[in-house]
């Protein structure tokens, strides 16, 4: 018998292995290697929602995790995946210059924003109205971490590349068994995924598909993420991701011409330069309805969890969420009423 079975091993699949491993909790994964969200995010993150100038929920504690948690993996992966980068948020106009410094008065954005205004000076990029400095920001290279990790627990033997079949699932009322795997709990991290699972799709996750992509550039020389109508982030030497785009209604994992229109459009609005495109990444970001992670156990089977939920702040918020749902589950210390799945038993469960 192990402790846990984990389906699924994205950015919050691998953060509640590793509160596992520093627990010294037994488990084992399976993952089929069907969503492909954590292309979407292009690994950014930062506390701050720049359309809005609104503070990430619960940013400062996420922010505290995060660097020693990256450091952690860094170290025993013996990979280089946190990259600290500051993100600028271009002005286009002067309108928007003061909604940022009202916002950064604001005493839950302080910390976050800037208050000097910072002038371009890279003669390829359109900016008169220069920028605003979001702090404690940078880029996890998401699909790294997860090459690495999936390695990591092939190595320690603990890694099944398959799909779980939900009808193979023996649910006891001390134990979960599959096929001859026996554990006292199992937790699903299945992003998009959810939809085909019958214990938890009755959770309002609906998923919006993005698009981003993979751009060259001769001789910028940019060194922080770009924040104008889309985001530019650097990776090195000339590579560069755009992105990225928000589709409600489509749920396709297939690239659009739309998106890629969208995406250049806005590229061009601040870009002087040539590019060439070089890639077109797609995925399903785990949305939910009131953008709030989804943590607890099944209303009718106690060792059956989920966590999801993670939208587009998968790197900023999974060591965070991990640790929170740990604790409801082996400490039974209560959930944060914002994130735990009974907001949405009344109108949505119905039991089977």
């Amino acid at each position: 018998m192990v402790d846990y079975i984990i389906v699924g091993v994205g950015l919050g699949g691998i953060a509640f292995c590793e509160t596992l491993e520093e627990q010294q909790k037994s488990f084992v994964v399976f993952d089929d290697d069907s969503q492909q969200s954590s292309n979407v995010a292009g690994g950014m993150y930062n506390p701050v929602t720049l359309k809005r100038f609104t503070a990430v929920w619960k940013s400062q504690e996420q922010l505290e995790l995060l660097t020693p948690y990256y450091k952690k993996l860094e170290d025993k992966l013996s990979i280089k995946i946190d990259h600290k980068l500051q993100v600028l948020r271009k002005f286009a106009s002067i309108e928007e210059q003061n909604t940022w410094f009202e916002a950064s008065d604001k005493p839950n954005l302080q910390p976050f924003l800037s208050t000097s205004l910072l002038k371009n000076t890279n003669q390829k990029i359109n900016a008169p109205l220069g920028f605003g400095e979001v702090l404690h920001t940078g880029r996890v290279d998401v699909n790294k971490l997860q090459l690495h990790y999936i390695s990591y627990l092939k190595s320690q033997a603990k890694f099944f590349a398959e799909r779980i079949d939900y009808q193979q699932l023996q649910i006891e009322d001390d134990c979960v068994m599959y096929k001859n795997i026996t554990a006292k709990k199992i937790v699903f991290c299945e992003g998009f995924g959810l939809q085909y699972n019958p214990f938890f799709n009755y959770l309002p996750l609906t998923g919006t598909k993005g698009e981003l992509l993979d751009i060259e550039i001769e001789d910028f020389d940019l060194d922080f993420i770009l924040k104008s109508g889309a985001f530019i982030i650097p990776l090195g030497g000339n590579k560069y991701k755009v992105g990225a785009t928000n589709n409600w209604a489509d749920k396709t994992n297939e690239i659009t011409t739309e998106a890629r229109h969208e995406l250049e459009e806005k590229l061009q609005g601040f870009l002087k330069s040539d590019y060439k495109v070089t890639n077109q990444l797609v995925g399903i970001r785990p949305t939910v309805i009131d953008r709030k992670p989804l943590l607890g156990n099944h209303p009718n089977h106690k060792n059956i969890f989920i966590l999801n939920g993670l939208g587009s702040r998968g790197v900023m918020i999974s060591p965070y969420v991990a640790q929170k749902l740990f604790d409801y589950i082996e400490n039974e210390i209560s959930l944060e009423k914002e994130i735990d799945i009974k907001r949405f038993e009344n109108k949505y469960f119905k039991a089977m």
